[in-house]
């Protein structure tokens, strides 16, 4: 059995013990990797860092979907960037209200990977009738596109290298612009502990791009460091959502969730004050 280890940061950084390497190739966008861990089940490795294991991907990807679906009450059409293993486009479908889910994805290895491999994130999502997946750029997509949609739904790495667009004020301006009346954005933005800066200047675009913005939390233990930032924005506080609507309409959803209910929806947004200081600095 031999040992993973994954280098957060400079000085920060966390092992598993592999089993077995299902998957090891590259694209011309990443080293990608599956490895069958003996503690976090099967995961996902792009150029040496984890992104998601069988483990806890629900939570991650429950946060960022069911949050603000069942906040925004008839969300028809998403749009998801970036999420190649499926997991985020997996939860989406479950809302019978859904329409159609556009996913862009810059590699389509990592979508292939992960069909194969990595069933018990995806499920049959990519086979969905109401999938349409497209294999380009994110931003170039978002500023090109003339659909509309209820919900946009960032899934995207740190802001490095090329991704750093992601987190620009013209893509969200861009985000804005395609959302309809009423529409919610959400996006991963790091852990705060070792990630701070990052979610300041996410907050502080936000609020110079929509009326409406804020952060929630999850706890994701394979990304290293305690609560991960999880950040909306819209033309509405949908943090304001009542918890007797938000228990009517899990409910009527019947969906299954591992980590998500209604109770823990309205507490997601209660920041501890370290999180708090950084999205609303004195």
């Amino acid at each position: 059995m031999r040992r993973f280890q994954e280098r957060l940061y400079p000085d920060v950084g966390q092992f598993f013990d592999v089993e077995r390497t299902l998957h090891r190739g590259r694209s011309r966008f990443q080293r990608i990797e599956v490895l069958q861990t003996a503690r976090v089940g099967r995961a996902l490795v792009l150029d040496g860092i984890v992104q998601a294991t069988e483990a806890d991907e629900f939570v991650y990807h429950e946060m960022l979907t069911h949050v603000p679906i069942l906040a925004h009450g008839a969300v028809e059409t998403v749009l998801i960037v970036g999420g190649g293993d499926g997991g985020i486009l997996e939860e989406v479908l479950k809302h019978r209200s859904v329409k159609k889910a556009v996913m862009v994805e810059i590699d389509r290895a990592v979508v292939e990977v992960s069909r194969r491999y990595l069933g018990a994130i995806c499920g049959r999502a990519f086979a969905d009738r109401r999938t349409e997946l497209v294999i380009g750029d994110g931003a170039a997509y978002v500023r090109e596109t003339d659909q509309r949609f209820d919900l946009i739904v960032l899934d995207r790495p740190d802001p490095v290298g090329p991704a750093a667009v992601l987190f620009a004020r013209a893509f969200y301006r861009a985000c804005r612009a395609r959302l309809r009346p009423g529409g919610i954005l959400t996006a991963q933005n790091g852990v705060p502990i070792f990630q701070a800066d990052e979610i300041k200047a996410a907050c502080r675009l936000l609020k110079s791009v929509f009326p409406a913005r804020g952060c929630y939390v999850a706890a994701v233990p394979t990304y290293y460091g305690g609560f991960m930032a999880l950040t909306w924005a819209s033309d509405r506080d949908i943090a304001a959502v009542s918890g007797a609507t938000l228990e009517r309409r899990y409910r009527a959803s019947r969906i299954a969730t591992r980590y998500y209910n209604p109770a823990l929806h309205g507490a997601a947004f209660k920041l501890p004050t370290y999180i708090r200081d950084l999205v609303e600095p004195g």
